[in-house]
C-alpha cells in the first residue's frame, strides 16, 4: 500500500469538523496543503526531523528544474507535490505536479495564456500565489488580462472550473493564495480599483458569498483561525482588521488595526490576532479578536512581507532588514533582537524548537524559539535567490530557489532529506 494510503487509513481525516457533506476534506497528516500549512500559522507537526544541514549535494533527495520566475510555494499532498508557475517567454501560467519521492513532472497544466503584465514591483512575479488542495482538486490564484481568476483542476490535471474574482488594478503586484475551509475555497483580491474577498463552492466555482473590500493596494492572503471560541476568516489591510464568517461572508467585526499595505498573514493566540505591514508606516500589532476593536498594544517594527510565528506567549519573526526577533504576545515589547544579515521575503517555518528562515540571497538561518535569547542552530546556503517560503512537511524541506547558470536565471524545486 502506498504511503500516503497507508496514513489515510491510520489516520483520520484532518479538519473532520471542517467538512461538506458531499465532499469531505482528504488531508492526510504528513501534508503541507495550503499557505502557511495545515493550521494556516506557519507550524510544522514537531515530531518531524528535517535536515539542519544543506547544500547543493548534500542531503538532497531530489530538484525538479521550474519554468520561469514564481515566488509560490510548494504544497504537498498525498504522493504529489504542487506549485505554480509563470513563463514570460511563452507568457504561460501554469500549476505543476511532481512525484514527492522522486521530483519527476507528473503532470503540467496551462492555466492562463497571454495577458502578462509587465508593470509592477521588480520583487514580484507573476506566479506568487501558493496553491491549496482538498485531497480532491487543486486551487489557485493568478493575476491574468487585469483581473484575478481562481481555477481548480482536477488531480490529473485537468481543469475543473475557472472563475474571475475580481477585476484588478496592478499597483505592486499580486499574490494573495487561496484557502480551504469546509464546502468553499476562500479567495482575496484587494486593489485600488475596489477588490473582494469571496467564497467559492469547491465542486462547481460558484459565487456563494462575496464581500467588497476599499479601493486600496493589499496582498494579504485570507487566514482561517479560532479566536474568541469561534473560527473567523481575517483579512489585514486597506487600514483594516476584517473577520468574517468564513462559511457566509458574514462581517463579524472590522476595526482600525492595520496600515493599508499588508503581505504577511495574520495569526492568534486564541485572544488577539496580531498584525503587520509597513506601508504608509511600520506597525505590528495585537487586535482583541472579541469584536470589541480594541487595539491592545502597537509598536512601529517593521515586519512587512515575512510573516511571524507564535510559540508559547511569545511571538518570533525576521523583520525585512535582517534582524530576528522575539516579542511578548501579551505587551509587544521586544524580549531579544539578532542581525542575521541580508533581506527577507520569505515567512520563517517553525519546526518543534528550531525557526528556518531563508534569506533572499539563498541563506537560511536555523535558531531556536526562545525568549532566553537569541541561539543559532545552524546556516546553509543553497542557490543564489530565495522569496518563496519553504514547505517542510514528512521530514522533508520543498525550497523553491533560483540559480544563475551562465548568466542565467534558473529556478528549482529542492527537496532536502536528512540522508
Amino acid at each position: 500500500m502506498p504511503r500516503f494510503l497507508l496514513a489515510f487509513t491510520v489516520f483520520a481525516f484532518a479538519y473532520s469538523t471542517a467538512q461538506s457533506a458531499d465532499e469531505p476534506i482528504a488531508i492526510a497528516p504528513a501534508d503541507w496543503p495550503w499557505w502557511r500549512g495545515p493550521n494556516r500559522d506557519g507550524v510544522a507537526p514537531a515530531d518531524q526531523k528535517p535536515p539542519t544541514k544543506w547544500s547543493e549535494t548534500e542531503n538532497v533527495l531530489w530538484q525538479a528544474p521550474l519554468p520561469g520566475r514564481g515566488h509560490g510555494s510548494a504544497i504537498v499532498v498525498g504522493d504529489r507535490v504542487y506549485i505554480a508557475a509563470a513563463d514570460p517567454e511563452v507568457q504561460v501560467q501554469s500549476l505543476i505536479a511532481l512525484d514527492r519521492n522522486s521530483g519527476k513532472r507528473v503532470w503540467a497544466t496551462e492555466v492562463h495564456k497571454g495577458g502578462f503584465e509587465t508593470k509592477g514591483n521588480a520583487k514580484s512575479s507573476l506566479a506568487s500565489a501558493t496553491p491549496a488542495c482538498d485531497g480532491r482538486r487543486v486551487y489557485i490564484n493568478f493575476l491574468h488580462a487585469n483581473a484575478i481568476y481562481t481555477t481548480a483542476l482536477d488531480l490529473d490535471g485537468k481543469i475543473a472550473w475557472q472563475t474571475k474574482v475580481s477585476d484588478y488594478v496592478l499597483h505592486q503586484g499580486f499574490g494573495s493564495s487561496p484557502t480551504v475551509y469546509k464546502s468553499l475555497v476562500v479567495v482575496s483580491a484587494d486593489n485600488k480599483g475596489g477588490g473582494a474577498i469571496a467564497g467559492l463552492d469547491r465542486v462547481t466555482g460558484k459565487i456563494v458569498w462575496s464581500h467588497p473590500r476599499p479601493k486600496l493596494p493589499n496582498y494579504a492572503s485570507p487566514i482561517i483561525l479560532t479566536a474568541a471560541g469561534k473560527e473567523q476568516l481575517v483579512l489585514t489591510g486597506c487600514d483594516l482588521v476584517t473577520a468574517l464568517d468564513p462559511l457566509t461572508g458574514k462581517l463579524l467585526w472590522e476595526t482600525k488595526g492595520s496600515t493599508t499595505e499588508c503581505v504577511t498573514s495574520t495569526l492568534t493566540d486564541g485572544r488577539n490576532v496580531f498584525t503587520s505591514g509597513g506601508y504608509p508606516k511600520n506597525h505590528l500589532s495585537a487586535v482583541a479578536a472579541d469584536g470589541s476593536g480594541t487595539l491592545v498594544w502597537e509598536n512601529t517594527t517593521r515586519v512587512y512581507v515575512p510573516s511571524i510565528l507564535r510559540k508559547g506567549e511569545h511571538l518570533y519573526g525576521v523583520q525585512d532588514d535582517g534582524f530576528a526577533a522575539c516579542w511578548r504576545c501579551d505587551t509587544g515589547k521586544t524580549v531579544w533582537k539578532e542581525r542575521l544579515g541580508g533581506t527577507f521575503t520569505a515567512s520563517p517555518v517553525l519546526v518543534g524548537e528550531t525557526i528556518y528562515a531563508s534569506n533572499e540571497s539563498g541563506k537560511t538561518f536555523l535558531f531556536k524559539a526562545t525568549p532566553e535569547a537569541y541561539s543559532a542552530v545552524g546556516e546553509n546556503m543553497l542557490g543564489d535567490e530565495v522569496f518563496a517560503t519553504p514547505t517542510i512537511c514528512g521530514g522533508r524541506i520543498f525550497t523553491r530557489v533560483a540559480t544563475k547558470i551562465d548568466g542565467r536565471r534558473v529556478e528549482v524545486l529542492y527537496c532536502l532529506e536528512s540522508r
